[in-house]
């Protein structure tokens, strides 16, 4: 499958100025920690000395899973279309969330077991996938189906940001196993409790999980691994990432399935990582040992496990604080400020 080239994210010359301008602004060298981070990396994605964010686009990622019939989550499967219609109606975390910071709100059905719900853009794949502990989530077909809607949606999205969410039943499941494959640590490692399973319903996951790995042991390239273990809408995520980056904008990724779909997108396409923006570190507690094999250091640390883009929503204003303070904080010259000896 074929995927677009990536602009040059890590500009040599564009750092220096961006980091000179940084340190002579009116503050101790380094005062504002990793936000002047998060400047230099907002100016490097966008490729400018001054980067300004437009027209943010949250887009929660919907779809539902074999697995869960299997039961790997405290909740049941009808929980899925119960909780877009909750966001599409304005319920939802997610949805007080976006319009507290004016972030636009898409609900994009990739998989949903359900009819499409009014409100939603359908991007269906099919009404869920497979059971992947008896052989393949989905067909090569359908794999390049929702990795090409991913990448779609993003060129007809307006804006150069992109927020991460999902919802489905089951998804945490799917994330696992992908984090398995992707980084070859132990099962347990890569495991959690998801929506607060007990210590039962934990054993319970953890061996309909290895049944999934023994099924798909054949499975090995990035692609075949998606099309393996993933789900619908972690597929069209790592489409969008992908596209994303191509087109210079952030991608602000959530919490252990965003990062699922984003460490899926650069084993795909290589250097997407370039492009995004950790918004915070999950309760989810493999999400933590995913972050550190990835190298990336989230903005947030609040003990949030609910998904939808929450935490993404959450991050939001320190990223364009970080654009307010490259553009309109004073350097000691042109505020006449003394600089240190």
């Amino acid at each position: 499958m074929h995927f677009p080239d990536l602009p040059a994210l890590a500009e040599p010359d564009l750092a220096a100025r961006v980091q000179h301008a940084l340190d002579h602004k009116t503050k101790p060298l380094g005062a504002l920690g990793r936000i002047e981070a998060l400047a230099l990396q907002l100016a490097l994605v966008q490729g400018v000395e001054r980067p300004v964010l437009r027209e943010p686009q949250l887009v929660v990622y919907a779809a539902d899973h074999g697995l869960s019939r299997r039961g790997v989550s405290a909740y049941p499967r009808e929980v899925t279309p119960q909780m877009v219609a909750n966001m599409l109606a304005g319920g939802a975390a997610v949805s007080v969330l976006a319009r507290q910071q004016g972030l636009r709100l898409t609900i994009a059905d990739c998989g949903v077991d359900a009819p499409l719900a009014e409100g939603a853009l359908d991007l269906r794949v099919a009404a869920g996938t497979a059971d992947a502990s008896t052989g393949p989530a989905m067909s090569a077909e359908q794999a390049r189906q929702a990795l090409h809607q991913g990448m779609a949606l993003v060129e007809r999205l307006p804006g150069n940001a992109l927020l991460l969410g999902e919802m489905g039943i089951g998804n945490t499941s799917s994330a696992s196993l992908l984090m398995q494959r992707l980084t070859g640590l132990p099962l347990a490692d890569c495991v959690g409790r998801g929506t607060g399973l007990d210590d039962a319903g934990l054993a319970r996951k953890l061996a309909v999980l290895a049944e999934a790995l023994a099924a798909n042991a054949a499975a090995q390239s990035p692609l075949e691994v998606g099309t393996a273990l993933g789900g619908f809408e972690i597929l069209t995520m790592a489409g969008s990432v992908i596209a994303a980056a191509a087109g210079r904008r952030v991608v602000v990724v959530d919490g252990f399935i965003t990062t699922a779909a984003v460490a899926l997108a650069e084993a795909l396409r290589p250097g997407v990582l370039a492009a995004c923006v950790f918004a915070h570190r999950s309760a989810e507690g493999p999400h933590a040992r995913w972050l550190d094999r990835l190298g990336a250091r989230p903005l947030l640390d609040l003990d949030l496990r609910l998904g939808e883009g929450s935490g993404a929503a959450l991050a939001w204003p320190l990223l364009t604080a970080a654009c307010a303070l490259l553009a309109d904080m004073a350097s000691f010259e042109s505020a006449g400020v003394s600089n240190r000896d």
